[in-house]
């Protein structure tokens, strides 16, 4: 489980495709330094496991599956990526419950100035729109961003300049791809009322049989 607020920038050392998914393998400094192999981190969103550590570079073994379901794919040396480690029972949740497990990847649509910030819109899939709401959370590589338009098959986020500076969406622009993860709570809440909707029983029931809510 993470926060979605980013603890440092990492930066690939290499990719290395395998007969079976690839070797990740990026420089960390502070969370290299606290890691263990075992370890969970998220790297731009990702969940990834530690799978061995020399100096302060972090390897992660990619499965076929996370290559087609994120953008790690299409990491090469030299790129930036987000960083932070598993949240601990003792640790501050600053952001949002962030579980590393992407949803879709979106599109950056748009990109526009403001003063010192940047409002984005991202396309995305219904994988992630369903889920939305207004002033509602969502991960962006990882980040977590409060959603501030839904629209048809977008949603827009406004960031400050202190997100980017020290994440990759600062230097983000359109037609950049983007993990993206839909707050886990509204999953479970979307699953609840369609269960309840179905069985047509209990609380939802009732709601449904007085005109609260719509089949």
């Amino acid at each position: 489980m993470f926060t979605g607020i980013i603890l440092e920038l990492g930066e690939v050392v290499s990719f290395k495709r395998q007969a079976a998914g690839a070797v990740l393998a990026v420089k960390a400094g502070s969370i290299a330094a606290d890691a263990a192999v075992g370890d969970s981190i998220a790297v731009n969103g990702a969940c990834l496991t530690v799978t061995e550590i020399k100096n302060e570079t972090l390897s992660f073994d990619l499965s076929d599956e996370t290559l087609r379901s994120t953008t790690l794919g299409s990491l090469k040396a030299g790129d930036k990526v987000n960083l932070e480690p598993a949240l601990r029972a003792d640790g501050r949740l600053g952001g949002h419950f962030v579980t590393g497990h992407v949803d879709a990847v979106g599109r950056i649509r748009s990109k526009t100035r403001t003063g010192d910030m940047f409002k984005f819109e991202i396309e995305a899939s219904s994988q992630v729109m369903d889920f939305l709401v207004e002033k509602g959370s969502v991960a962006v590589d990882g980040i977590s961003l409060t959603v501030v338009d839904v629209l048809k098959d977008s949603f827009t986020v406004v960031i400050i300049p202190h997100t980017a500076e020290v994440t990759t969406i600062g230097f983000k622009g359109v037609g950049d791809t983007v993990n993206l993860e839909a707050d886990i709570i509204g999953k479970y809440v979307l699953r609840f009322l369609n269960k309840q909707k179905k069985g047509d029983e209990g609380l939802m029931g009732a709601l449904l049989k007085s005109g609260y809510l719509s089949t």
